[in-house]
C-alpha cells in the first residue's frame, strides 16, 4: 500500500513535538512520561512584538485559571473539555484585550490534542515584561509542550519556591546575585538569613538578558538554596543590603554589605558591615554599628559617580541622598559619609551635602509642602507626573547613569498610587541629586505589588537605549488576599525602551 506525503504530515508532526518534549523534559532532570499528545498549546503574544507575555492568566467559565509561563505559554489539558469550545477570559497587568459586546475580555477555543492557538495582547505598560528570574515552574509549560526554553534549568533553579527582593553587583569579572527571605517547597518557612547564587556576563557566556538568566545558586545537602550570611548567628533573619565591589588596601577587590540581624520584621537586634569570604562563599562580620545609626553605611542599591575629580559610592532608598568615598577605609567609618540635605526654613536653601545629616528624602520633601515652606517646582525628590500636577512620593528604587540619554535615570515604585507599590515609574536628572522633575508611569499592576525595583545597569543594550530592571512580585502589601501561583513573591524582569514616543515629556 501507497502512503501519500500529505498523510504523514500529521504523524510527523507529532514525532517531533515528542521529541522536543523529550529535550526539554531531560534538561529538566526528569523522564519524559506525561505524553505531549495530551496537551493543547496556548500563547498569549504582545501584538506589538510577537513575544510571549508571561503572567497572563486564562480563565474558564468554571473558574478554572490558568497563569502563562516566561515564554506565554499555557500547556492545557482537561479530559472533559477536549474537543468543543471552551471561554477563557483573559487579563494581564498592563496588557488588554478588547471587550466583546456583553463585556468580556477573552475569545473561544476548541482544544484538542497537540494543537496550538495563539491570542494576542495589546500592551498599554511602556516597559516590556520579559520573564520570571526566580521560583519554580519558570518554563513548565514550555516544557510540558516541547517548546524551546533558554535556561538550563527550566524549571527553576536552586529549589527555590520563592525569594524576596534582588541585589545584584558586578564582582570579579561575574556577576553575584542576593536576595532576602527564601522559600522552599518541603515546608512554608524557607531560610531567612540571605540566598545567594552567580551568573555569567552575557558577553562571557551568560544569556542575553532579553532571554534570561542562568542562576547557579550555593545550595545545601539537600541541593535547596542555603544562607550565605548567618554571620555566627542562632536565632532571627539576616538582611543584606547595600552590596558593593570595592578594593581593599592591598588592592584586592572585595565584596561588602550591610546587613541588619533583626529578630523578627519590626525588632532589629543588630546591625554593620559584612565582608565576604571567597574561599566559603559567605559573608562574615565586618564591623558593628550603633544601634541609633541610621544612614552612616552602605544602603539601598548602591551607585558611583564622581564629583570635583573625587569617586564616590552614593546610596538611597529611592533617590541618591548618601555619599561616602569610594575606597576601603571611608566605607568602614561612619564620620565619612555625608548627607544631601537643606534647612527647613522659609523658603529652604537648595539642599547640599553635609555630615550633620539628616538625609533628605521624599517623606521630608512632603512635610515641607504640607507645612508650606517649599512649592512643588522647588521640590528635590517630588518629581510631577508628566503631562501632569501631582507630585510623586516614591518609596524604592536604583539611580544609574545612562550613555543613551546622558543623564542620570531613576526607575523606583510608587508610594500610593491606583495599585499600592504596583506603580513602577521612570524619571531623568543631569546629576545624581536631582532635582528630579518629571516622571512618567512604565508599568501598572492591578492590585498587586512589585516593590525594591532595581535597574541592572551592567544589561544595558544599544548604548544604553534598553534598560532592565526587576522587581519582586507579590500581594503581601496590596490587599488582594489572591496570590498569583508560581509567581507571588518572585523576581519579574521587564525591559523599557528609551526610545518610546511616551518617554518624552520626561526627556524635555
Amino acid at each position: 500500500m501507497r502512503v501519500s506525503p500529505a498523510s504523514l504530515k500529521p504523524a510527523l508532526r507529532q514525532l517531533a513535538v515528542m521529541t522536543a518534549w523529550a529535550v526539554a523534559a531531560g534538561q529538566a532532570g526528569h523522564a519524559a512520561s506525561d505524553p505531549v499528545r495530551a496537551y493543547f498549546g496556548i500563547q498569549i503574544v504582545d501584538a506589538a512584538t510577537g513575544r510571549g507575555v508571561p503572567l497572563a492568566e486564562l480563565e474558564t467559565v468554571n473558574h478554572l485559571r490558568f497563569v502563562t509561563d516566561s515564554a506565554g505559554w499555557v500547556a492545557f489539558h482537561e479530559p472533559g473539555l477536549m474537543g468543543r469550545p471552551v471561554f477563557f477570559h483573559l487579563r494581564s497587568h498592563g496588557y488588554t484585550l478588547a471587550k466583546d459586546g456583553f463585556g468580556y475580555s477573552g475569545r473561544a477555543l476548541t482544544p484538542t490534542a497537540g494543537g496550538r492557538a495563539t491570542l494576542q495582547l495589546t500592551r498599554q505598560n511602556i516597559a516590556e515584561r520579559l520573564y520570571r528570574v526566580t521560583g519554580e515552574g519558570i518554563y513548565r509549560d514550555s516544557v510540558l509542550l516541547g517548546e524551546p526554553v533558554p535556561l538550563a534549568e527550566p524549571l527553576g533553579a536552586g529549589r527555590v519556591a520563592g525569594q524576596d527582593s534582588v541585589l545584584g553587583t558586578l564582582y570579579r569579572g561575574r556577576l553575584y546575585w542576593f536576595w532576602g527571605d527564601t522559600l522552599g517547597m518541603k515546608y512554608p518557612l524557607g531560610h531567612f538569613r540571605t540566598a545567594g547564587a552567580t551568573s555569567d556576563l552575557p558577553n562571557a557566556g551568560g544569556l542575553d538578558p532579553a532571554s534570561g538568566i542562568n542562576l547557579h545558586y550555593w545550595v545545601d545537602a539537600d541541593g535547596f538554596s542555603r544562607p550565605v550570611a548567618s554571620l555566627g548567628v542562632t536565632n532571627g533573619l539576616i538582611w543584606l543590603d547595600g552590596v558593593l565591589a570595592v578594593k581593599d588596601e592591598a588592592g584586592k577587590e572585595r565584596l561588602v554589605a550591610h546587613y541588619a540581624h533583626l529578630e523578627s520584621l519590626g525588632k532589629p537586634l543588630d546591625h554593620g558591615l559584612a565582608v565576604f569570604n571567597d574561599e566559603r562563599q559567605e559573608f562574615e562580620r565586618w564591623l558593628a554599628l550603633p544601634a541609633d545609626e541610621t544612614w552612616r553605611f552602605p544602603h539601598g542599591q548602591p551607585v558611583r559617580f564622581e564629583e570635583d575629580g573625587v569617586e564616590y559610592l552614593g546610596f538611597g532608598d529611592s533617590f541618591l541622598n548618601v555619599r561616602v568615598p569610594a575606597n576601603w577605609r571611608a566605607i568602614a567609618d561612619p564620620a565619612r559619609y555625608e548627607a544631601w540635605s537643606r534647612r527647613a526654613a522659609n523658603p529652604p536653601p537648595p539642599p547640599t551635602w553635609t555630615r550633620d545629616g539628616p538625609p533628605l528624602d521624599p517623606a521630608g520633601e512632603r512635610k515641607l509642602l504640607d507645612r508650606a515652606l517649599a512649592i512643588p517646582g522647588e521640590a528635590w525628590f517630588l518629581p510631577v507626573a508628566a503631562g501632569g500636577t501631582n507630585a510623586i512620593v516614591m518609596h524604592r528604587g536604583s539611580v544609574r547613569w545612562n550613555a543613551w540619554r546622558q543623564r542620570w535615570v531613576l526607575i523606583a515604585t510608587q508610594e500610593g498610587g491606583t495599585s499600592l507599590l504596583g506603580e513602577v515609574w521612570y524619571a531623568e536628572a543631569r546629576v545624581p541629586t536631582g532635582p528630579w522633575r518629571h516622571a512618567c508611569k512604565i508599568v501598572t499592576h492591578d492590585r498587586y505589588t512589585f516593590y525594591n525595583p532595581v535597574h541592572h545597569a551592567f544589561f544595558d543594550q544599544a548604548d544604553g537605549r534598553f534598560l532592565f530592571f526587576e522587581g519582586t512580585y507579590a500581594n503581601t502589601f496590596s490587599g488582594n488576599p489572591d496570590a498569583t501561583p508560581r509567581y507571588d513573591y518572585n523576581q519579574v524582569m521587564y525591559r523599557l525602551d528609551l526610545g518610546d514616543a511616551r518617554l518624552q515629556p520626561v526627556h524635555e
